[in-house]
């Protein structure tokens, strides 16, 4: 579940959405050591299968599709926030056919 951090604004006055401009500047919150956390994370996973739990295989797998599930969503959250498939495409190294190609009907 998503929670609006943002609380409703005191001020009843309309914006003018002509005269406010769009930012797509949102803060960026440890990014950078949350996906190393991630990596982390992942990485002793598959040690401890690789001590012996071949039961456990399938799981590193099926974080493949998680991992799918994950990018099409911030693709989606991305896009939303007015960011363009070729700026998407750039972050990712793929063209901005590629991007829309894979992730078009996702948004």
């Amino acid at each position: 579940m998503v929670r609006d951090l943002h609380p409703p604004s005191r001020d009843s006055r309309p914006v003018k959405a002509a005269l406010t401009p769009k930012s797509r500047n949102r803060p960026v919150v440890e990014n950078d050591t949350y996906a190393a956390f991630t990596c982390r994370v992942i990485a002793a996973h598959a040690r401890r299968i690789a001590t012996g739990d071949i039961e456990r295989l399938g799981d590193l797998i099926a974080l493949y599709d998680d991992l799918d599930a994950a990018i099409a969503s911030a693709v989606t959250g991305l896009r939303a926030c007015g960011y363009s498939w070729t700026e998407i495409a750039d972050r990712l190294g793929i063209t901005r056919q590629a991007a829309h190609q894979r992730w078009a009907t996702d948004t």
